[in-house]
C-alpha cells in the first residue's frame, strides 16, 4: 500500500496486482485514503483481475443474467501445488506473512470468477459459512476451503477450493428460474459456456475464446481507460475489495469451527 500511495501522490494512475491488500481492514484504509487525497476524476486506481476479463466468464454472466433468479450455484477447483512448482518458487510465498497463504494469492481468483458470474443484483453474497483445513505442510496455513454461500436473493451455493488435494478438475455451474448454465474457463476443459434451458435434456455450448487471453486483455482495458479518461468498472478497488472480503469472510470462518459471517461490502 505504501507504493502504491506514493504514486497516486505524484500522479501517476496505478494498476495493481490482486488482491488489493493483506487483508479487509487494511484494503479498507487504503481506499478511504485514495479518496480522501487523491482527485479519483484524474488518477486512476485500478486492481489487476484478469478472471473478470476472461471471456468465459462475461459470456457466462450475460446468459445467467437472462435466465431468472439463481436458485443454486457450485464453484469448485481442486489441484495440487508441488513443492517446485513455479508459483511457489518466492519465499513470500513459501513463508507468508499474511492470512490464508497460497489460498489468499490463488483462490481471489477463483472469487472473482464466481462474482462475475453471479452478477451485481440478486446474485450478491450476502453471508457464508466455511471449513479449511491444510493438507500440504509446505502450503500454510492452510490450502483447503469448502463454504457455503447465501444470495442476497434467497438463493444458495457452494465454494470449493484446494491447492493441496489429489483431486483434479474445476466447475462453474449456475442454476436459475429458467435453466442452467456451465462455464468453462481454462483451454484444457474446451473454453466455452454451455446453456441448458428449463426443459431440455442436454445444453447447447457455446465457444467464448480470449483473443489475448485474460492478462493482456486487462492491461488492454486499462491503457483504454486512460486514453478515455473513464475508469473500467472491472478494475475498480471497490470489486478487488469485495473479492478479498469474501477470501477473508471464508478463513475467517474457518478459523471459528464453521460459523457463519456476514458480507458487507459487496458491489
Amino acid at each position: 500500500p505504501e507504493y502504491i500511495k506514493q504514486c497516486l501522490s505524484a500522479g501517476k494512475h496505478v494498476l495493481a496486482e490482486k488482491p488489493i491488500a493483506k487483508d479487509v481492514a487494511t484494503a479498507t484504509e487504503l481506499l478511504a485514503w485514495y479518496h480522501e487525497n487523491v482527485d479519483t476524476s484524474k488518477v486512476f486506481f485500478a486492481i489487476a483481475e484478469q478472471y473478470r476479463f476472461m471471456s468465459p466468464f462475461n459470456v457466462g454472466a450475460q446468459r445467467i443474467a437472462s435466465f431468472g433468479k439463481i436458485l443454486n450455484f457450485r464453484v469448485r477447483m481442486q489441484t495440487c501445488i508441488q513443492p517446485d512448482m513455479k508459483y511457489l518458487a518466492t519465499s513470500w510465498r513459501k513463508e507468508p506473512e499474511y492470512q490464508g497463504g497460497f489460498l489468499l494469492d490463488g483462490g481471489v481468483h477463483f472469487v472473482a470468477g464466481m462474482r462475475r458470474l453471479l452478477g451485481s443484483e440478486g446474485g450478491k453474497l450476502e453471508r457464508v459459512s466455511a471449513l479449511t483445513t491444510l493438507h500440504q505442510d509446505y502450503l500454510p496455513p492452510v490450502d483447503t476451503v469448502d463454504a457455503v454461500f447465501r444470495l442476497a436473493s434467497g438463493g444458495q451455493g457452494t465454494f470449493s477450493l484446494s491447492f493441496g488435494s489429489t483431486g483434479t478438475g474445476t466447475e462453474w455451474s449456475v442454476a436459475c428460474e429458467k435453466g442452467e448454465v456451465s462455464v468453462s474457463p481454462f483451454p484444457g476443459d474446451g473454453k466455452g459456456v454451455t446453456v441448458k434451458a428449463k426443459g431440455e435434456k442436454e445444453g447447447k455450448f457455446e465457444k467464448a475464446e480470449d483473443e489475448f487471453g485474460g492478462v493482456k486483455t486487462e492491461v488492454f482495458a486499462w491503457a483504454k481507460s486512460l486514453k478515455e479518461g473513464k475508469p473500467n468498472p472491472l478494475q475498480s478497488a471497490e470489486e478487488a475489495l469485495a473479492d478479498l472480503e469474501v477470501l477473508e469472510a471464508m478463513l475467517s470462518s474457518g478459523e471459528k469451527g464453521g460459523e457463519g459471517v456476514g458480507l458487507k461490502v459487496q458491489t
